[in-house]
């Protein structure tokens, strides 16, 4: 029984995100890619390089005062750029200072998708660290909203070593996810089999959440990642695996009032660790596919 209940639960988890896939309402959509030379569907935003200690407040300097961020689209830094290889156009993610890639334009109900691969390079505060970066969508409002002062409010689809899919909420955003509640000092767990939980900074099961299994590749191969969402509900797929399944996603303002967040832009992270990514494109859709509504 066991064996039968096994194969069931693997074959809920699978969802195709290929282009060849019949029958849905997706395919009646055209892919808008979003790598150029000239990375022109994208801002820059840098704040520090942190250093190890670090604890939320602004760095100082020697004499005290409060170091300003680098700032928005700085053209002195060069953290992001393009390079070809073969025919593919790639995204060098040095990962010098923290900050990141933004989408000029906001997007909604979508399908996204991207290949990423680890460099070598780690700097400062993540030198002896997991190498770590990430997709952060529905965001808004200012930058520097959180902890790290580097990004916008947003929702976190994680892409670290060992940890790719994993979600972090991102200042006072706020999501429900199918997953394991936690016990003493351990994580929540995502996984299709439980209920939803919430998750939230202040939430009793806090603000990150552990992917359901590690489908990576090995450090030096491409993996692809597809994000989907749709009217607050959100996919985080692994190499065409589904570890994590989201949902009423939303913010929560100092009222205790909650905020439907369900649209923004995509901001890609630069987090002290050297990634490149390339095939970046997304696609609006109308609904999800009949697999993936099952999964809710």
């Amino acid at each position: 029984m066991k064996f039968y209940f096994g194969i069931i639960t693997s074959l809920f988890f699978i969802i195709s995100c290929s282009d060849s896939k019949k029958g849905t309402q997706q395919e009646s959509y055209n892919w808008e890619y979003l790598i150029d030379k000239e990375l022109s569907n994208w801002d820059t935003y840098l704040s520090y390089q942190h250093q190890v200690g670090y604890n939320g407040t602004p760095p100082k300097d020697e004499n005290g005062n409060e170091i300003a961020p680098i700032g928005l689209n700085h053209p002195d830094y060069n953290v992001f750029s393009t390079f070809k290889e073969g025919e593919d156009l790639i995204i060098k993610n040095t990962g010098e200072y923290y900050g990141c890639l933004i989408t000029k334009k906001d997007y909604k109900n979508y399908h996204f998708q991207l290949k990423y691969k680890w460099g070598n390079k780690t700097w400062a505060y993540r030198k002896d660290l997991l190498k770590d970066s990430g997709i952060l969508y529905h965001s808004i409002g200012p930058m520097a909203a959180e902890y790290w002062r580097s990004w916008m409010l947003s929702q976190e689809f994680q892409i670290m070593e060992g940890h790719t899919g994993d979600f972090w909420s991102q200042a006072n955003s706020a999501i429900d996810i199918r997953a394991y509640k936690p016990e003493s000092n351990l994580d929540p767990l995502a996984h299709a089999s439980q209920d939803y939980i919430t998750l939230n900074r202040h939430s009793k099961y806090r603000n990150y959440c552990r992917r359901s299994n590690n489908f990576e590749k090995p450090h030096d191969e491409w993996n692809t990642l597809d994000l989907f969402c749709f009217e607050g509900k959100s996919l985080h797929v692994v190499n065409g695996e589904v570890v994590m399944i989201l949902k009423n996603s939303r913010y929560i303002q100092e009222d205790g009032s909650e905020i439907p967040l369900i649209e923004g832009k995509i901001q890609l992270q630069s987090e002290a660790a050297e990634v490149f990514f390339k095939d970046i494109r997304i696609r609006e859709i109308d609904s999800l596919t009949t697999e993936q509504q099952n999964l809710f």
